[in-house]
Protein backbone atom coordinates (compact mmCIF):
# COMPACT_ATOMS: atom_id res chain seq x y z
CA UNK A 1 0.00 0.00 0.00
CA UNK A 2 1.59 3.37 -1.44
CA UNK A 3 1.78 5.88 1.09
CA UNK A 4 -0.74 8.68 -1.52
CA UNK A 5 -3.45 5.46 -0.53
CA UNK A 6 -3.94 6.90 2.89
CA UNK A 7 -5.42 10.46 2.90
CA UNK A 8 -6.05 12.17 6.42
CA UNK A 9 -9.89 11.59 6.91
CA UNK A 10 -9.29 8.07 5.59
CA UNK A 11 -11.25 5.81 7.56
CA UNK A 12 -9.27 2.38 8.32
CA UNK A 13 -9.61 -1.16 10.15
CA UNK A 14 -6.68 -3.02 11.89
CA UNK A 15 -5.28 -5.81 10.93
CA UNK A 16 -2.64 -6.38 14.14
CA UNK A 17 -1.70 -5.38 16.96
CA UNK A 18 -4.27 -5.43 20.38
CA UNK A 19 -6.51 -3.19 18.34
CA UNK A 20 -7.12 -5.46 15.70
CA UNK A 21 -10.08 -5.33 14.35
CA UNK A 22 -10.93 -1.43 15.21
CA UNK A 23 -12.10 1.52 13.06
CA UNK A 24 -9.96 4.27 13.11
CA UNK A 25 -9.66 7.52 11.07
CA UNK A 26 -6.45 8.69 9.60
CA UNK A 27 -5.25 11.50 11.74
CA UNK A 28 -2.10 12.40 10.38
CA UNK A 29 0.84 11.21 8.55
CA UNK A 30 4.54 10.69 9.90
CA UNK A 31 6.32 9.28 6.91
CA UNK A 32 6.26 7.13 3.75
CA UNK A 33 5.51 3.69 6.56
CA UNK A 34 3.69 5.10 9.38
CA UNK A 35 0.13 7.44 9.52
CA UNK A 36 -1.58 8.83 12.87
CA UNK A 37 -4.63 7.22 13.63
CA UNK A 38 -7.64 8.09 15.71
CA UNK A 39 -10.85 6.65 17.13
CA UNK A 40 -11.93 9.26 20.07
CA UNK A 41 -11.93 6.30 22.54
CA UNK A 42 -9.40 4.40 22.78
CA UNK A 43 -6.87 6.31 20.41
CA UNK A 44 -7.51 9.91 21.16
CA UNK A 45 -6.73 13.08 19.55
CA UNK A 46 -4.51 14.12 22.28
CA UNK A 47 -2.33 10.87 22.05
CA UNK A 48 -3.32 9.46 18.44
CA UNK A 49 -1.39 6.01 17.21
CA UNK A 50 1.69 6.03 15.21
CA UNK A 51 0.66 2.78 13.22
CA UNK A 52 2.38 1.40 10.06
CA UNK A 53 0.54 1.28 6.70
CA UNK A 54 1.01 -1.99 5.89
CA UNK A 55 -0.51 -2.80 9.23
CA UNK A 56 -3.98 -1.13 7.84
CA UNK A 57 -6.91 -2.33 5.96
CA UNK A 58 -7.77 1.08 3.70
CA UNK A 59 -11.47 1.24 3.75
CA UNK A 60 -13.83 3.02 0.93
CA UNK A 61 -14.69 5.41 2.89
CA UNK A 62 -13.22 9.09 3.88
CA UNK A 63 -14.89 11.76 5.89
CA UNK A 64 -14.88 14.39 4.66
CA UNK A 65 -16.11 16.28 8.22
CA UNK A 66 -12.95 14.76 9.75
CA UNK A 67 -10.93 15.77 6.99
CA UNK A 68 -11.87 19.39 6.62
CA UNK A 69 -12.02 20.12 10.15
CA UNK A 70 -7.97 18.32 10.61
CA UNK A 71 -6.64 20.30 7.56
CA UNK A 72 -8.23 23.79 8.24
CA UNK A 73 -6.95 23.59 11.81
CA UNK A 74 -10.35 23.55 13.31
CA UNK A 75 -10.65 22.23 17.19
CA UNK A 76 -11.21 18.24 16.90
CA UNK A 77 -11.99 16.70 19.86
CA UNK A 78 -12.73 12.94 20.49
CA UNK A 79 -17.02 13.27 21.11
CA UNK A 80 -16.60 14.79 17.30
CA UNK A 81 -14.03 12.12 15.74
CA UNK A 82 -16.56 9.54 17.50
CA UNK A 83 -20.04 11.17 16.10
CA UNK A 84 -18.38 11.22 12.68
CA UNK A 85 -17.39 7.43 12.77
CA UNK A 86 -20.59 6.38 14.24
CA UNK A 87 -22.50 8.08 11.14
CA UNK A 88 -19.72 6.20 9.11
CA UNK A 89 -20.67 2.96 10.75
CA UNK A 90 -24.06 3.50 10.27
CA UNK A 91 -24.43 4.34 6.61
CA UNK A 92 -22.26 1.25 5.37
Amino acid sequence: MEQTDLDIGQIVKSKSGRDAGRIFVVFGKVDNNHVLIVDGSLRRVDKPKKKKIKHLAKLNLVSTEIREAILNDKRTNNAFIRRELTKISVKS
